[in-house]
């Protein structure tokens, strides 16, 4: 009996070890089906990704190949160009030598004159040459002024062409804007009943604000607002968001306003990281340091002379590049050089020293370019540029400057240097009126057409320009329009 048992146990074991046996085999199977789809997916999934990067690979070498055909028209166009300029400074070095040759001859003629009349007048040889040279000198000037008439629209003729080029790229492919920051905020609440709580008990809580934000609160009787005054445009936009939370939460006592601060400010903080970093891609700089990042951000609340400093230094980034592009220069180290060429101004509200060392310190520090520390510099007059790039951000500087709007000016000081520009103009003999227009950027000139001729009137238009120039401070630049005319009036009856 218990043999039997033993059979049917060992029976039994067999019999459950080989269906054990036959379990591991489906599971193996299933095993290797997985594994070979996998293989077969992965496979399926590496081909895909090869046909996309040869595909993108393929468009990036067309691309390529159609800015390399651009950079060799504009390199052909540079070099005939200048081909072009030569030519030029050697018709300019050929009338040089003319006109010496007419000099000396001149002064032959001169002399025979003299001798001529001092024998048939009986004047003495000073007389003669006081009356000869009298009319020489009127008769020379009339030919100076058609000489230099001549030759400035030759010139004009060579480089116009050139260099509206630039210019209308340059103004054509950027249009930045641009806001007039006041010096207050506004901020509106539903109920006045609100500015009570906003003082608080014995002023506690608009002391702490002003304490915390670093602005002037001002609470009066203008219905539904509440004024904030400041000129660091930083912390009136910290302290207007601040003072908004505040009203919608309706909790302001002085630990809730810490907290919300704090809040904002790391927020203010984030976003202005952000932007910079946003405009670093834009510009399409690369290895910029994070803190000279957050700095480019922190422009966009600051101000110079009402213009915006992240706006301005935006647009001279841009028309650098573009000035750049067309001289043969680096366009992505003219860009760098004009969105840091300011970057001083985000710190001269908490360190002391002008932005321009300021921008040249923080610089060196985080080692960026020497183009870039010499055009801190060079935009405005600390040194002079050393390369195409910074000259292309000085130029742009200028032009982002001195573009009517684009900076408030003090209406005491621009009166004044109107009144100066046409007193300028009319202590000149032979001019009847004098009119400064367009904001003091150009002067029109009614010269007396008796008096003076049109090849003068060159001539007097170029005098006035040379004197403002050293006597008048501005910017940009000032057009001398000098007009002449007769006027012939009768009537029918």
């Amino acid at each position: 009996m218990e043999a039997a048992n033993y059979e049917i146990h060992v029976a039994q074991a067999r019999a459950k070890a080989k269906a054990i046996e036959h379990e591991a085999e489906l599971i193996l199977s299933s095993s290797n089906i997985k594994v070979k789809e996998a293989e077969l997916e992965a496979k399926r999934k590496y081909e895909d990704r090869t046909i996309t990067l040869k595909k993108e690979h393929s468009e990036k070498m067309l691309e390529l190949d159609k800015k390399e055909r651009g950079y060799k028209e504009e390199l052909r166009k540079i070099t005939k160009d200048r081909e072009d300029l030569q030519l030029f400074q050697n018709n300019a070095n050929a009338l040089f030598d003319e006109g010496a040759q007419l000099k000396e001859e001149y002064t032959t003629k001169v002399n025979e004159a003299l001798l001529v009349l001092e024998r048939s007048s009986g004047l003495t040889q000073n007389e003669a040459k006081e009356i000869v040279l009298a009319k020489v000198e009127e008769q020379s000037r009339a030919e100076i002024a058609h000489t230099v008439r001549r030759l400035e629209e030759e010139a004009k003729q060579d480089i116009k062409r050139r260099v509206n080029y630039i210019l209308a790229q340059a103004t054509t492919r950027f249009a930045g804007e641009f806001a007039a920051e006041r010096l207050i905020n506004v901020v509106n609440i539903k109920d006045d009943e609100l500015k009570g709580r906003i003082i608080g008990k014995e002023g506690r809580n608009i002391k702490t604000l002003e304490m915390l934000l670093g602005v002037d609160i001002i609470i009066d009787d203008t219905p539904n607002a509440i004024i904030l005054s400041s000129f660091n445009l930083y912390r009136r936009a910290i302290a207007t968001k601040v003072i908004e939370l505040l009203v919608q939460d309706g909790r302001i006592q002085p630990a809730r306003i810490e907290g919300i601060y704090e809040k904002v400010k790391d927020e203010f903080d984030q976003s202005l990281t952000e932007e910079g970093e946003n405009i670093v891609i834009d510009l399409g700089l690369t290895k910029v340091h994070p803190e000279l990042v957050k700095l480019i951000g922190r422009l966009k609340f600051r101000a110079s002379y009402g213009q915006n400093a992240l706006g301005h230094s935006l647009e001279v980034a841009h028309l650098a590049g573009i000035i750049a592009a067309e001289t043969g220069g680096d366009v992505l180290l003219a860009r760098r050089a004009g969105i840091l060429h300011d970057i001083g101004k985000a710190l001269t509200h908490e360190t002391a020293g002008s932005h321009v060392d300021l921008g040249a310190e923080i610089c060196r520090r985080y080692k960026e370019h020497d183009v870039v520390i010499n055009a801190i510099f060079a935009h405005h007059g600390h040194e002079e540029p050393t390369s195409v790039e910074s000259a292309a951000v000085c130029a742009a500087d200028t032009l982002s400057a001195a573009r009517p709007g684009a900076r408030r000016e003090v209406l005491e000081s621009f009166l004044k240097r109107v009144q100066d520009i046409e007193e300028i103009a009319k202590s000149k003999p032979g001019i009847k009126q004098v009119y400064a227009i367009n904001a003091g950027r150009e002067i029109r000139v009614i010269a007396n057409a008796k008096l003076i001729n049109d090849d003068e009137a060159v001539l007097l238009a170029k005098e006035i320009a040379q004197e403002i120039e050293s006597k008048v401070q501005y910017p940009g630049e000032i057009k001398v329009n000098v007009i002449r005319e007769i006027r012939a009036i009768d009537f029918a009856r």
